[in-house]
């Protein structure tokens, strides 16, 4: 409703003036004046048509305007004591051509440079890279795996994402393989990606600049430098980017690591309840699943494939890649 008050006051002013300059013979017909309302009404639709603005780009545009202006004013003031009163026009011409240029190269410079510093009106704040807490910066199977997007939605994790753009082409490649199953990945990779940038309580943030050290590198030794650029921390579910990671000491948060703490524990000689769904590796043993996906090796359950078994827990193996529950047979229950 302000912004519409906004833009009614606007039209007023505009018509207003209009009206003004008609009066004094500033405008010389009626066209004029409808020619100005056009315009000023063109502003308002454009205003209306782009709905997202980015404070950060108008803000390089500002400052970018005021850093060329400052210049030319500079380049006029070294040039005045060389020119005389013949070389008006060509005085003239030279700061005009020299305001657009420095105007255009300033602007360009701080869009290019916008990560480094950040502009925000009316004051200008300078951070490196993301001000604030670590941002997480996410690697292609965390964006597959699905998880990042349910754990954000219960609002555990504040921090600001990190999408860098050759992920994004990583998972824009596999979505577009000719490989069926890697072709559902991707594609499932992009639908969570879309379910973050939609959340209006999620902060994901698409990050274009790659640095000259990352030239020629993997993806994961990529992900890892970009890590200790923005100081933040990288968010993954591969064992082996995990251990890059922590070798470059890049802190890490490990989405299985943070489904085994938040599994229930499992003691031994504690009975579980568990179906019997193939044969394990050593002779007599039987493997099942709990409703959370750990797997369970059972001695003694060959013999009851594709039932119920309850058992007795001997002991629980947990790793990074997840967790392992070792038992022994007690009865069968159907």
């Amino acid at each position: 409703m302000a912004l519409w008050i906004l833009r009614a006051v606007f039209l007023v002013t505009v018509a207003g003036v209009s009206v003004s300059l008609l009066q004094s013979d500033v405008f010389t017909s009626f066209l004029d004046f409808v020619a100005v309302l056009t315009i000023a009404t063109a502003v308002i639709g454009l205003d209306v048509i782009v709905k997202e603005k980015r404070i950060d780009i108008i803000s390089c545009v500002y400052f970018g305007i005021v850093v060329g202006l400052i210049l030319t004013f500079v380049v006029g003031a070294a040039m005045t004591p060389f020119m005389t009163r013949s070389d008006t026009n060509l005085y003239d011409g030279i700061l005009l051509v020299t305001g657009v240029v420095l105007c255009y190269a300033s602007i360009s410079f701080l869009l290019q440079t916008r990560d480094d510093f950040r502009f925000i009106i009316p004051y200008v704040e300078f951070a490196k890279e993301v001000k604030g807490l670590k941002p997480y910066i996410l690697d292609t199977s965390v964006v597959i795996d699905g998880r990042i997007a349910d754990l954000v939605e219960t609002h555990v994790l504040d921090n600001q994402l990190i999408m860098p753009r050759f992920v994004l082409n990583e998972l824009q490649s596999i979505a577009d393989s000719s490989d069926k199953l890697r072709r559902s990945r991707g594609r499932r990779g992009l639908d969570i990606l879309n379910r973050l940038r939609t959340a209006e309580e999620v902060d994901l943030h698409i990050y274009d600049r790659e640095y000259p050290e990352m030239a020629e590198q993997p993806v994961d030794m990529k992900l890892v430098l970009l890590a200790k650029r923005l100081e933040g921390k990288l968010v993954t579910g591969d064992y082996n980017l995990n251990k890059v990671a922590k070798l470059h000491n890049v802190a890490v948060i490990n989405l299985n690591d943070i489904a085994i703490a938040l599994k229930p524990a499992y003691l031994p000689g504690e009975a579980l309840r568990v179906h019997l769904v193939k044969p394990g590796e050593e002779n007599g043993q039987g493997v099942g699943y709990l409703d959370d996906g750990t797997m369970v090796v059972v001695e003694e359950g060959r013999p009851h494939l594709h039932k119920d078994v309850q058992i007795s827990v001997t002991s629980v193996l947990q790793t990074s890649a997840g967790r392992m529950i070792f038992g022994k047979c007690e009865k069968v229950l159907a």
